[in-house]
């Protein structure tokens, strides 16, 4: 008994340091947030106007994925989405204020409604990593406020730092609060240095109104406009000083030691809006490429190959199962629609899904470039990208003027090659009705089954 007795002793202390060793061993996460930040206004995307050395060295280290996606159209449902890890049929966080965006009159629908903060039901992000032993900090930019009827995208965070005067900054030394955020997030990351932490840092910038440094501004306001047609002093000091920050943080983390052992994710919230996306079409607020293709760089050091790229289509909701991976943690009992995205960061080229997914049953006003209509920046629509085939569904042709039924002559689908059109230059719904029938039945499973809630009845105004 005593030899069973002192066997099962070792088994016990071993697998307690085998579990010791795996808690000492998870990275660190800093996910850092860019707010209204095009797919290509980077140094590493290619502007030749903006300037942004610490986001170019940080891709030189990392992975720099070609085909990232926002899963919204503009700032709080993309936010929702990404904290959740759950498209926006799930937690019904649509648009920003309203669904209802423009004139009432013009809208052949009556828009589904807005929730302004997440369901009570869902677990955050942070609440997720912060059950899983992580210290957990959030500075920045906050769209959602707890209340009895739902939660805001911080719950779960230990630190919150929520810059009140991020938009319009009144402090000419800190521009959209770049540098108090910075250093809240630095405090954050020197205190909990033993980790394992998560920094989460939503931005300000580049969001208008746009603000620089005044050294900042006066170098670019003898800058020649560049080869893509930026040329914007404001946008470019914006994001230059947006990459100082940036550059805080990254070095901070290689002073304390910690570079090898965190995982850093950069990203945007939605596509650009201060300058045209082309060859993209639109800008943010629509579900065109150039309202919803994002920049963003990993890097994690022995995992990620340094100077890599991926061409697989990632969304924002990957980043919850991603980084539950990385940590060791639980699913929530929420559902997730993202992917672990860790198979592509050790230089896979393909995910278990062959699909994603956007769906926006509302109205938001503002015509963008290239844009499907005068009025509004985007109509009901819900779209899916499998593989290179694009297609969207307008529910007010859909449900409004025949259907499948009358798909020759109401305009209700779009399909586009984004391999040989990325600027969704030529709809092939009726050139090739095999593709699109096979997108479109796809789709509509997957409406039924989230379920999503299409735009209606029909409007009476």
């Amino acid at each position: 008994m005593k030899v069973i007795r002192s066997l099962l002793v070792f088994i016990l202390l071993a697998r307690m340091a085998a579990f010791s060793d795996a808690i000492a061993e998870r990275p660190n996460i800093v996910l850092i947030f860019a707010d209204d930040l095009g797919w290509q206004e980077t140094g590493f995307a290619g502007s030749d106007f903006c300037e942004t050395p610490h986001l170019d060295r940080l891709a030189r280290q990392g992975m720099v994925f070609r085909n990232a996606y926002a899963s919204a159209g503009n700032c709080q449902p993309s936010r929702a989405c990404m904290l959740s890890g759950q498209y926006t049929a799930r937690h019904g966080v649509y648009a920003v204020g309203s669904t209802k965006r423009g004139p009432v009159d013009r809208m052949r629908m009556i828009p589904v409604p807005n929730r302004s903060n997440l369901p009570l039901s869902t677990t955050t992000l942070g609440e997720s990593l912060k059950a899983a032993g992580y210290a957990t900090g959030f500075f920045g930019k906050c769209h959602m406020k707890d209340s009895d009827k739902g939660k805001s995208e911080h719950a779960g965070f230990d630190v919150v730092k929520v810059s009140r005067h991020g938009l319009n900054s009144s402090d000419p030394a800190d521009p959209k609060a770049i540098f108090s955020i910075t250093e809240a997030a630095c405090e954050f990351i020197e205190k909990n240095k033993e980790g394992p932490f998560f920094a989460y840092l939503p931005h300000y910038a580049v969001h208008s109104a746009l603000q620089g440094r005044a050294e900042t501004l006066a170098r670019f306001k003898t800058k020649p406009k560049g080869s893509l047609g930026h040329g914007d002093p404001l946008l470019g000091a914006c994001l230059a000083d947006l990459d100082t920050g940036i550059g805080m943080v990254l070095n901070r983390l290689k002073t304390l030691g910690l570079e090898e052992k965190t995982l850093v994710v950069f990203t945007s919230d939605n596509g650009g809006t201060h300058v045209l996306q082309e060859p993209l079409r639109g800008k943010k607020g629509c579900y065109y490429e150039g309202g919803i293709r994002v920049p963003m760089i990993v890097r994690w050091p022995g995992v990620v190959q340094p100077a890599s790229t991926c061409d697989v289509p990632v969304l924002n909701i990957d980043f919850y199962p991603t980084f539950l991976t990385t940590a060791g943690a639980d699913s929530p009992a929420s559902p997730l629609d993202g992917e672990d995205l860790v198979p592509l960061f050790k230089g896979g080229t393909s995910l278990n899904r062959q699909s994603i997914f956007w769906h926006f049953p509302g109205y938001l006003d503002g015509p963008v470039p290239r844009g499907r209509d005068p009025v509004f920046r985007t109509r009901p629509v819900t779209v899916i990208r499998k593989g290179d085939w694009k297609l969207h569904l307008y529910h007010e042709e859909w449900q409004l003027d025949g259907g499948r039924s009358a798909i020759g002559a109401n305009n209700a689908l779009e399909l586009y090659n984004l391999a040989t059109d990325p600027g969704e230059t030529s709809n092939l719904a009726l050139l090739n009705p095999q593709e699109r029938d096979e997108l479109l039945n796809e789709m509509l499973a997957w409406i039924e089954r989230t379920p999503a809630t299409l735009a209606g009845p029909t409007n009476p105004a």
